[in-house]
């Protein structure tokens, strides 16, 4: 099935993207997204944005139209990463996009994040959250210890999803819309402690 999305604010309002709806595609609603980017407020413009899991690309996107100094999308699947690719070129940010085809759990063993604060977005596919929780419970908390104080985390989920399970679980702030969860946490400064290890 196609469906069309729409960038909801900034320099890319009401631009389209066209792409087909499968098991394995959920775009995030957009209504989603604008709590999303709501929440996030300030923390988007001048800082780089990471769509990981990106399938259509719709969340760095938005990013991107909502003055992200960057956005860096990771998508295995090489049709969705290239319509990824042809948008940023059609909307005229190509210049501010990374694309990545790679499978995410691997390219996060090896990743050396910037130093300063950055925005993750993770939408994982759904089979990732039932089949695949105790490798995605993992990968969260690699990139918790990886990002620097003040970076935002934000995951994508379903109804249904036992966010108990993930790292720091209680320094998780959990909003529902509908079916879909988005679970946002923040960095804190290391403790002396922590400096001190």
């Amino acid at each position: 099935m196609r469906t069309e999305l729409r960038i909801v604010a900034g320099d890319l309002r009401g631009r389209k993207i066209l792409c087909t709806v499968n098991p394995r595609l959920r775009p995030t609603p957009q209504r989603v997204r604008e709590a999303l980017f709501s929440i996030l407020g300030d923390a988007v413009p001048d800082r780089l944005f990471f769509d990981i899991f990106a399938g259509t690309g719709v969340v760095g996107l938005e990013a991107l139209s909502r003055g992200a100094k960057r956005a860096l999308f990771l998508e295995r699947d090489v049709r969705s990463a290239g319509d990824i690719e042809k948008h940023a070129r059609a909307f005229g940010v190509g210049d501010r996009t990374t694309l990545l085809r790679t499978d995410v759990y691997r390219w996060a063993e090896r990743w050396q994040p910037p130093a300063e604060p950055i925005n993750l977005f993770l939408s994982p596919p759904f089979a990732d959250l039932t089949s695949r929780i105790d490798e995605f419970v993992r990968l969260v908390a690699l990139l918790q210890g990886k990002i620097a104080t003040g970076s935002v985390f934000v995951i994508q989920a379903e109804d249904g999803f036992g966010y108990e399970e993930l790292p720091d679980a209680a320094a998780w702030d959990v909003r529902k819309y509908g079916r879909n969860l988005l679970l946002i946490w923040v960095r804190p400064a290391a403790t002396v402690e922590e400096t001190k290890a």
